[in-house]
């Protein structure tokens, strides 16, 4: 039997500006759920009860106790570089003036990005979070629905997360970039 050489594809990778302009163009249905990662336009799994359940209790438990001192954004478009622009279920961001309407958020604005993983662990930690610690996201958090556990990313270097640690019972957690500033989280898992 003949040993055949792996086939070569030549894939074409889209720019953020790119996938802007096909948005713009209507080339996505409406309700499309996608992100552009690396350059290609990921679909975006289903939200269920429990991975909806779960982004609006961090939202709510987020939004109280940051206050104004930051802005928590829920699954809106984070620039990373000209290749990727994701959508994480939430984002800490600085605060700015104009709500970022003048430029989207990139990582540089980022303080803390949250991933709620349902059905998608496998992609949030071996894809999302590297890509979040290539930009230099400082921390990520990955809430896992089904072991349940979250997964803390911290320290990007090198294209990946320096430290990693695994708490199966989280209770208050300090918010990164903000001082003094925690959240109970208790009652997300």
């Amino acid at each position: 039997m003949e040993v055949l050489d792996e086939p070569r594809i030549q894939r074409h990778r889209l720019t953020v500006e790119q996938y802007h302009r096909m948005g713009e163009a209507g080339v996505f249905a409406p309700d499309a759920r996608v992100e552009l990662i690396d350059g290609e336009v990921i679909d975006m799994a289903p939200m269920g009860s429990r991975h909806y359940g779960a982004v609006t209790r961090l939202d709510h438990l987020l939004t109280a106790a940051i206050g104004p001192r930051a802005i928590v954004n829920g699954q809106m478009p984070l620039c990373l570089g000209s290749m990727s622009e994701p959508e994480p279920d939430l984002c800490v961001l600085r605060p700015r003036d104009d709500f970022y309407a003048s430029a989207l958020p990139t990582a540089a604005d980022a303080l803390l990005v949250i991933e709620v993983s349902d059905s998608t662990l496998a992609y949030d930690v071996r894809v999302k979070s590297r890509l979040y610690a290539r930009h230099g996201v400082p921390v990520c958090w990955v809430f896992d629905l089904q072991a349940p556990m979250l997964r803390v990313f911290a320290e990007p270097r090198d294209g990946d997360y320096a430290r990693v640690e695994e708490i199966v019972s989280p209770g208050l957690m300090p918010i990164p970039g903000l001082d003094g500033v925690a959240v109970d989280l208790s009652g997300v898992l």
